[in-house]
């Protein structure tokens, strides 16, 4: 390397002008890292630990890109939860709770520092580890399957009332969302269709029960808030997501189906495997 990681921690953090931050948790992290939560670590060259971590986005006095990765989860949550409020909350982290200090973004930041140069990436007289980068939203693969779940589960009730019940022609069976044209970053819209015994759904649904017999990787399967007594269920697989909700229907993307939505129906077994891994799912604390 050119410079020492404690070359790079220093850099990112003087005059660290913070514009964001997300949770990196076994029940909350960034879809576009990996399909569970040792993946996602991974992909930072981070260590599982349990409680998680914070990444801190931001520039620096320079206008370079960093992600700061702190252990103070807290810290992190607490700052969120009064941006989401719309509330002011200056996120400025110890020095002592910084793990590390990565060169560039891994999700895209529409907003930028005022007073600063345009965002851009360190140069290698600083780090000389590629820099971190969003996704490329023209290509479909897996970064983009998972954000279209992403999108999905944000956004269930938008969904939801596209797809016109009667179009499951068995249960269980499959069909996709009305037309709506394309979604952000996300999956397209296709016309009604329905698709009994549809291949690529019976694998899916194959491989999420055996989740519930020989539980997965930390974070397959997360469970979050929804109205009423319901559950928002996230499952993620080799090549497939999964987004439901417990009193309802199942959605599912796959990665040999580029922009594809396929909606499953409740039918007799839906329900019961839902609730099998509602009850295994992480949860947030």
């Amino acid at each position: 390397m050119a410079g020492t990681d404690e070359d790079a921690v220093a850099a990112a953090d003087d005059a660290l002008y913070v514009l964001t931050a997300v949770l990196l948790t076994p029940a909350k992290f960034p879809s576009v890292l990996g399909d569970d939560y040792p993946e996602a670590c991974a992909a930072l060259g981070l260590a599982p630990l349990a409680d998680g971590y914070g990444l801190v986005l931001g520039q620096d006095g320079d206008g370079a890109r960093w992600t700061v990765v702190i252990d103070d989860v807290s810290l992190v949550a607490v700052a969120i939860a009064s941006w989401d409020c719309g509330m002011e909350y200056e996120l400025s982290p110890d020095e002592r709770t910084v793990v590390a200090a990565l060169p560039g973004w891994p999700l895209a930041v529409a907003v930028a520092a005022p007073g600063v140069p345009a965002p851009h990436d360190p140069g290698p007289e600083v780090d000389d580890r590629p820099p971190l980068a969003p996704p490329d939203t023209t290509v479909w693969g897996p970064a983009q399957r998972r954000l279209g779940a992403d999108e999905i589960a944000l956004q269930w009730a938008v969904w939801r009332e596209q797809v016109d019940d009667s179009a499951f022609s068995t249960p269980g069976t499959s069909g996709t969302p009305g037309d709506g044209g394309g979604a952000a970053d996300g999956p397209e819209r296709s016309g009604e269709n329905g698709q009994p015994g549809h291949s690529g759904i019976r694998r899916v649904l194959a491989e999420a029960r055996t989740y519930v017999d020989s539980p997965p990787p930390l974070g397959r399967v997360r469970s979050s808030f929804a109205p009423g007594d319901a559950r928002t269920l996230r499952a993620d697989g080799p090549g497939w997501s999964l987004v439901a909700r417990t009193d309802d229907i199942a959605f599912v993307l796959l990665d040999e189906e580029p922009g594809e939505v396929l909606p499953v129906g409740r039918g007799p077994e839906l329900p019961g495997l839902l609730e099998a891994l509602d009850k295994m799912a992480v949860r947030p604390n």
